[in-house]
């Protein structure tokens, strides 16, 4: 279509597609791909009709959803020619333009913008109307063509199209089309209705494109005022770069060029960390100092001589020092304080001895992230804390590789650069929370950092060069062990940082965070006090966990509200003991009566491990009308197969104390651990279930005051769990004082501090018999019974009582 139809012809309506960073002139053919959801809804309302849009530039380019205000009032009408799905759901879109038209108002649609427009009428002369300064013009625009076709690599057909166009404003467009103006200028031209002013604007434009490429060969040459801002100082400085080279002089390139090679001197490199510097430095002389590429190898020399190839910070190996730190920052963890004095003990002896990868696990609370913080100012070492909870990328411990736009090293050549030294103490936290999806997994590249038979020639992507990370001393921190691979937790030395006792709480808030949080919130020590007995009921009624974060946070609340006071005038010191904590903080929400202590039938304390700590469970049983074992609680599979093992010793002696066991089997028996949202599993409830079951057989109660752990099997041993010392520290806060424990974790219990055996009476068992002897209310009767036993010599069978403790 080589002419814009009758203006009557065309319609007044049309769906509007957005342009950005450039104008569509009439007549002009060209492919445009469409991918903005409001924009594909025009081009298909357009095909669906007269297949006329108007093409209208946007005023910003980075505006993602152009409001009608954000667009030019002056379009160009075209028409939708081809059209074709792209596999990224774009569209690609031919295009021609027919003629321009000016928006009068917008007609708001769901999916698309439309408007009123009216078509804005060509004044250009015909041919045959000539005039001077119509020729004039027209002579002069093809002139300045055909010297500007080599300086600005126009397409050659250009010169033979603005031969045969005869009409100024055609000549006007299609010249303007092809000289990649800014989007300003385009539309600018674009917006003139005269034909001979579109032409005059035409040619002042060319005459400055040309005034531009001759400033190269001429730099002294008078600048003309047209010249924008940005490409005067574009070509200035590409002179100044050649007149300095003329004279010798220093080019701020070059200087940047020997202050790399300065630093990589400084730097100390290894011998292939400098063989590949070198190679890039050598690529970035070769590149444009602008080029994209150049930012990529700027940044990663940047990141290489900034790196602690050689530079290590003293160890303090003064033993005694160290130990004062670790006491003054940390009470108690004395399984920690020893094997950091050991470590540098060794370092004493010998000077190159790699550095440990320890781990800490233990609930929350116990200190264990702020006690890698106290370990690196015992040794005088720089501290780098990596998070490394919710991490799923392999990338953010390797690093990306340099294709990749934004690539940057790995985590830990990060914390090397921020600490400035290759020896630092980095705490790898959270451990336990890394994730793994498509990208990769976090804990297999985690193997090499933490193998100390690899992590020599640890290979971070980005750098692409080996970096030595055996004298780092790496310590992680976990909740739970479980969710760390084996090969992982197989690289580490485990240790277990258990929670606190109920005097250990109480030295620790009164030696550490009641002087702490009385400073941060503008106190004085004298203007407070705190009473023993005040300290020991806030530990003991007003939380309830492992570790003493919350009680850091009561301490705080209760210094909050006296600072509230001094500041509302009152100056009078305040003691702080058990009926002003009732007042500022409340009634204690935990209490040592919330567990029973009354005997009862079917109702046994049992003892559970968690990431928190210890939990007191209390196991409830029921019998009904029906058969077989009810679990319920929210309990995993491995507590489900316990419960079965119970049940199966129980019906096992039913004989063996007297009870009819068809009528045992004709019942239901019901077990439910109360919180039932909390999900429950592990083997350690065995006994406890097995004694639940006993009870209601039997219909002899259990003692309320006892709680009980361990495993049980068929044959009615008592096998070990973990957890002791959590589980005893959890029964002392419920106020059990006896607690049964398999006998094979009676070695566990140089774990438990001394104050606290003093108060806990442990019994230990090896069987369940032991087990119903110790925690009912009533002897159980165990009655003997015969059993078939072949006799081998003889070939016969003969009959003998067996106890049922006997049975395995």
């Amino acid at each position: 279509m080589d002419s814009l139809p009758p203006v009557d012809q065309l319609p007044d309506e049309y769906p509007v597609l957005a342009l950005r960073e450039f104008v569509v002139f009439p007549y002009m053919v060209l492919p445009l791909f469409v991918s903005r959801d409001r924009s594909i809804a025009a081009v298909e309302e357009a095909l669906e009709g007269n297949r006329l849009v108007l093409l209208v530039a946007q005023r910003n380019p980075e505006t993602t959803e152009p409001d009608p205000d954000d667009l030019y009032q002056v379009g160009t009408i075209a028409m939708v020619m081809r059209s074709m799905r792209m596999p990224d759901g774009r569209l690609k879109v031919l295009v021609q333009g027919l003629g321009k038209a000016r928006i009068d108002s917008v007609i708001e649609r769901s999916a698309s913008t439309w408007v009123r427009a009216s078509s804005i009428e060509s004044t250009e002369e015909a041919a045959d109307d000539w005039t001077i300064e119509g020729e004039a013009l027209t002579r002069s625009v093809r002139t300045r063509v055909e010297e500007l076709l080599p300086l600005k690599n126009l397409p050659p057909e250009v010169l033979s199209i603005t031969t045969n166009v005869q009409s100024p404003g055609r000549l006007a467009d299609l010249v303007a089309s092809n000289l990649r103006l800014r989007m300003e200028e385009a539309q600018e031209v674009l917006e003139i209705e005269d034909s001979l002013a579109r032409l005059r604007k035409v040619d002042s434009l060319l005459k400055r494109e040309l005034d531009v490429s001759s400033m190269k060969a001429d730099i002294q040459s008078p600048l003309p005022e047209s010249l924008g801002k940005d490409h005067r100082e574009t070509f200035l400085r590409e002179q100044l770069r050649a007149i300095q080279d003329e004279l010798g002089e220093s080019d701020p390139q070059s200087e940047e060029f020997d202050e790399y090679r300065l630093k990589v001197e400084e730097a100390n490199l290894p011998e292939t960390t400098r063989e590949e510097t070198d190679r890039q430095l050598r690529r970035l002389e070769r590149m444009h100092p602008d080029g994209p590429e150049s930012q990529v190898v700027r940044n990663y020399l940047d990141w290489v001589v900034e790196l602690p190839w050689d530079r290590s910070s003293p160890d303090q190996l003064d033993l005694d020092r160290a130990r004062k730190i670790l006491d003054q920052d940390h009470a108690h963890l004395s399984i920690v304080k020893d094997r950091i004095l050991e470590f540098l003990g060794v370092r004493k002896l010998r000077d190159d001895s790699r550095g440990p990868v320890l781990c800490f696990t233990g609930p929350p609370g116990v200190g264990k992230t702020s006690l890698g913080r106290s370990i690196a100012h015992a040794m005088g070492r720089e501290f780098v804390r990596v998070s490394l909870g919710g991490v799923r990328d392999e990338a953010e411990i390797r690093g990306h590789r340099r294709t990749y736009v934004g690539a940057l090293p790995g985590r830990i050549i990060q914390g090397l650069k921020q600490a400035g030294t290759n020896n630092p103490v980095m705490m790898l936290d959270e451990l336990d929370k890394l994730g793994a999806d498509f990208r990769g997994d976090p804990s297999a590249a985690l193997l090499e950092v933490l193998d100390p038979e690899q992590n020599s020639n640890f290979r971070d992507h980005f750098l692409n060069t080996p970096f030595d990370l055996s004298r780092v001393l790496f310590i992680a921190t976990a909740n739970m062990l479980d969710s760390i691979p084996a090969p992982l937790r197989d690289r580490m030395e485990i240790i277990r940082l258990s929670g606190y006792t109920p005097e250990e709480k109480t030295e620790i808030a009164t030696s550490y965070l009641i002087p702490r949080q009385v400073k941060e919130h503008g106190l004085a020590s004298e203007e407070i006090s705190w009473t023993r007995n005040a300290v020991e009921s806030l530990c003991a009624q007003y939380t309830y966990e492992a570790g003493v974060r919350d009680l850091e946070r009561k301490v705080a609340a209760v210094c909050r509200k006296i600072a509230r006071r001094k500041a509302e005038g009152d100056d009078s010191k305040v003691a702080v003991n058990r009926k002003v904590l009732d007042k500022l903080l409340g009634p204690p929400p935990f209490r040592n009566e919330m567990i029973s202590k009354e005997p009862d039938i079917g109702l046994v304390n049992g003892l559970a491990w968690t990431e928190a700590g210890g939990e007191v469970l209390s196991l409830e049983a029921n019998l009904s009308h029906g058969r077989g074992l009810v679990l319920t609680g929210h309990l995993g599979d491995v507590m489900k197969e316990s419960g079965q093992t119970a049940l199966s010793y129980v019906r096992s002696i039913l004989s063996d104390i007297g009870i009819c066991e068809r009528e045992f089997a004709r019942q239901q028996v019901h077990v439910h651990v109360p919180a039932g949202a909390t999900p429950k599993d592990g083997p350690s409830a065995g006994i406890a279930i097995a004694t639940a079951i006993a009870s209601l057989a039997s219909g002899i109660p259990i003692r309320g005051d006892i709680a009980m752990t361990g495993e049980v099997t068929l044959r009615g041993r008592v096998l070990p769990v973990g957890g002791v010392r959590e589980k005893a520290l959890a029964a002392l806060r419920s106020g059990i004082t006896t607690i049964v424990i398999p006998e094979q974790n009676v070695a566990d219990l140089r774990e438990i501090p001394k104050e606290l055996k003093k108060r806990i009476t442990f019994i230990p068992v090896a069987h369940m018999v032991d087990v119903l002897n110790a925690v009912l209310v009533e002897e159980i009767e165990w009655k003997p019974r015969e059993r078939k036993v072949r006799t081998r010599s003889a070939g016969q069978t003969s009959t003998a009582p067996v106890q049922a403790k006997k049975q395995d």
